[in-house]
C-alpha cells in the first residue's frame, strides 16, 4: 500500500511530472478539491490526514521515493483526504493526466501505482476514512439508498445509524429535522445535503467533474454492467474517446452479486463489486471518461453523429454507440411489492443487505444463479434462508455447484412450486406468505427481509422507436434483424452491406449482454459481446 520507489523508477516518473520546493505546513491538497497532481516525495516529509469534526485522523506519513494518490486519482475524482507538508524538500508534480499517461506507458510503475491506489481505496473504505458522513436509519428505504451508492461506487463514508446512537439522533430533533429529510450526507465538512437524490449526491461529491457536455465521442458505452465496462477497457486501450454513461453504479445486475464462481480465472470466486471496481479502474486507468447516476432518457437517431439525451437534458454526441443497460429483475405482480421497496425488499444481495440480515430470517424468490448466490452468501449471517422456486426444481435453472451448496446447508430451505400470495406490514416489511401450487396450502413467516431475482426484462423503455426489439423488448441484432433476412421488411436500413453481427437496425448502433435478444445470460458471456463489440466499432468508424 505504501511502496517506495527506487532511483530508478523515480527517474521514469520524472519526465511525467515537474519539481518543486516544498514549505513546512504546506497543504497539497485538500478534501473535495478537484484534478490534484499526484505528488512524488523526493525529499522531506508528508503527512496525510482525514479532517473530522473531532479533529485529523492520521492516514499516513510519507518520506523520500513515496507518492500520493487513491483510486480517485486516475479518474481525475476530488480528494478525499488532506495531504500536508512537514519537512520542507522537494517534490515531483505528475498531473493527472500525465499520471494516467504514465500508467498507459510503464508497465512497472503501472503496477506499483495501480496496486497501492486500490489498496488505499480499500483502507479508506474500510476505516471509513471518506470526506462523506451519512445519518439515517437502517430501516429508511433512502439511507440503503444512498449507502448502496456510495458502496458500489466505491467511495468511502461514515454511517451514523440514528437507532443506536442517541445523541445524533437528539441532535436532529433539535434542529427539527424531519423523517422525511433523512439521511443526512455531510461531506467535506462544509456540504450538507437532506435525503439527496443518487444525482445530487454525484453532483456534490464530484464524480461527474471531469465529463464535458458538447464534445463529440468515438464511442459512447451506455450501461456499466460487465459488458459495457468489458467496452469501455477495449475502446479506451485501442485509443478511442470513449465515454461510458450509468444511471446508478458500475457492476450493473453482476454488481450486486456476492460471489461469481464460474468464472474463468478466478478458482476462488470473485465479487460482483470487485469485479466491477477492478474493471472501472482498468477502464479509466486507459483514459475512459464516467458519467455516473444520471440516465439516458432518449436516442436521437435521424442523423449522425448521433445524440444521447440525458434526465437532465444533457445531450452527448457520438460517432458510435454501444449499448449494455442489461435487464432488471421482474416483479411479481400479486404483491405490492413497490409499497417496502428498500423496507424489507430488495433486489440485490450484497455486504449491506448482509449485515442487516444477521440472525435473522429472511426469504429469497428466484431459481437462477444470481437468487442461488443471494442464497448461499446470505446464509452466513442469517439464522434461516428460505428460497421460493416457481419451477418443480433447480436444475434446468442454476448451475450444478450452486444447487449442491444449497442442497447441503442446513440454514437454507429449498421451496419448490411455491408462489408469494402475501405481505404484511405497516411501515416495514413484517411478514410474508406464499402457497404451494401443488397442494394450495398457504404458509407465512415473520420476516423484515424479503429478496426479489425472479427472470429479468431489458431495460430498453428509452429506445422505443428507435431501434428493433423482440415482443419481449430485447434488441435484435445481426442476423436476427428482419433486415438481413429480407431487406423488403425494413426498407429503413441506410446503407448497402448487411448489419454486422452485434449491430442494431441503426447502423454503428451495437447491442450487447443481457439487453441483446439471444444473449446468454452469463457474466463471461457479457464480457466477450463487450469486447467483441469494438472490433465491430472500428469497421463502422471506417465507414464514416
Amino acid at each position: 500500500m505504501w511502496p517506495i520507489l527506487t532511483e530508478a523508477e523515480i527517474d521514469r516518473a520524472r519526465p511525467y511530472g515537474r519539481t518543486r520546493r516544498t514549505e513546512l505546513g504546506e497543504i497539497l491538497y485538500r478534501p473535495g478539491e478537484v484534478g490534484r497532481p499526484c505528488f512524488l516525495v523526493l525529499s522531506g516529509y508528508l503527512e496525510i490526514v482525514q479532517p473530522t469534526v473531532y479533529g485529523e485522523r492520521l492516514v499516513a506519513h510519507m518520506c523520500a521515493g513515496m507518492f500520493t494518490g487513491e483510486a480517485g486519482s486516475i479518474a481525475g475524482q476530488r480528494t478525499v483526504v488532506q495531504g500536508r507538508v512537514i519537512e520542507a524538500g522537494e517534490i515531483l508534480e505528475i498531473r493527472p493526466d500525465e499520471l494516467r499517461a504514465l500508467v498507459a506507458r510503464d508497465a512497472g510503475l503501472s503496477e506499483t501505482l495501480l496496486r497501492a491506489f486500490m489498496l488505499r481505496r480499500l483502507m479508506l473504505i474500510n476505516r471509513q476514512l471518506g470526506n462523506v458522513c451519512v445519518i439515517g436509519s437502517r430501516h429508511s428505504s433512502d439511507t440503503l439508498r444512498i449507502r448502496e451508492f456510495l458502496a458500489r461506487n466505491g467511495h468511502p463514508y461514515t454511517f451514523i445509524d440514528l437507532d443506536a446512537d442517541d445523541t445524533a439522533r437528539d441532535l436532529l430533533d433539535r434542529f427539527s429535522i424531519a423523517i422525511s429529510e433523512v439521511p443526512i450526507v455531510i461531506g467535506n465538512g462544509t456540504m450538507v445535503l437532506r435525503n439527496p437524490t443518487t444525482s445530487q449526491l454525484a453532483d456534490c461529491l464530484g464524480l461527474n467533474d471531469n465529463i464535458h457536455t458538447g464534445l463529440l465521442h468515438d464511442l459512447i458505452i451506455v450501461g456499466a454492467g460487465p459488458a459495457g465496462l468489458a467496452a469501455a477497457v477495449y475502446g479506451a486501450s485501442e485509443g478511442l474517446d470513449t465515454l461510458l454513461i450509468e444511471s446508478h453504479a458500475p457492476g450493473g445486475q453482476a454488481g450486486s452479486s456476492s460471489k461469481i464462481e464460474n468464472y474463468l480465472g478466478f478458482a476462488t470466486g470473485v465479487s460482483g463489486q470487485d469485479l466491477a471496481t477492478n474493471a472501472t479502474k482498468q477502464a479509466q486507468k486507459f483514459g475512459a471518461k464516467m458519467a455516473l447516476a444520471r440516465a439516458i432518457v432518449e436516442l436521437r437517431c435521424h442523423r449522425r453523429p448521433y445524440e444521447l439525451v440525458r434526465d437532465d437534458g444533457t445531450v452527448f454526441f457520438g460517432r458510435t454507440i454501444v449499448i449494455a443497460t442489461g435487464a432488471r429483475y421482474n416483479k411479481p405482480a400479486a404483491v405490492p411489492l413497490d409499497r417496502y421497496a428498500g423496507r424489507g425488499v430488495h433486489y440485490g444481495a450484497t455486504y449491506i443487505e448482509a449485515q442487516l440480515c444477521e440472525h435473522e430470517e429472511v426469504i429469497v424468490v428466484g431459481g437462477g444463479n444470481s437468487a442461488g448466490q443471494a442464497v448461499v452468501y446470505l446464509s452466513q449471517t442469517a439464522r434461516k434462508v428460505y428460497m421460493l422456486v416457481r419451477a418443480c426444481d433447480l436444475a434446468e435453472s442454476m448451475s450444478r455447484y450452486l444447487i449442491q451448496r444449497i442442497s447441503g446447508n442446513p440454514s437454507i430451505e429449498l421451496l419448490c412450486n411455491s408462489e408469494l400470495c402475501g405481505l404484511e406490514g405497516e411501515n416495514i416489511l413484517e411478514k410474508v406468505s406464499w402457497i404451494d401450487k401443488l397442494t394450495g396450502q398457504v404458509r407465512s413467516v415473520p420476516t423484515r427481509h424479503l429478496f426479489i431475482m425472479t427472470g429479468a426484462s431489458p431495460n430498453t423503455d428509452w429506445l422505443q422507436g428507435s431501434v428493433a426489439l423482440d415482443e419481449k423488448g430485447f434488441i435484435l441484432t445481426g442476423r436476427d434483424l428482419p433486415a438481413a433476412i429480407d431487406p423488403a421488411r425494413n426498407s429503413t436500413w441506410p446503407i448497402s452491406r448487411s448489419p454486422f453481427m452485434l449491430e442494431s437496425s441503426l447502423p454503428g448502433v451495437f447491442a450487447v449482454g443481457d439487453v441483446r435478444a439471444g444473449s446468454v445470460k452469463r457474466v463471461a458471456s457479457a464480457v466477450g459481446e463487450g469486447s467483441t463489440s469494438v472490433s465491430l466499432v472500428h469497421r463502422a468508424l471506417a465507414e464514416l
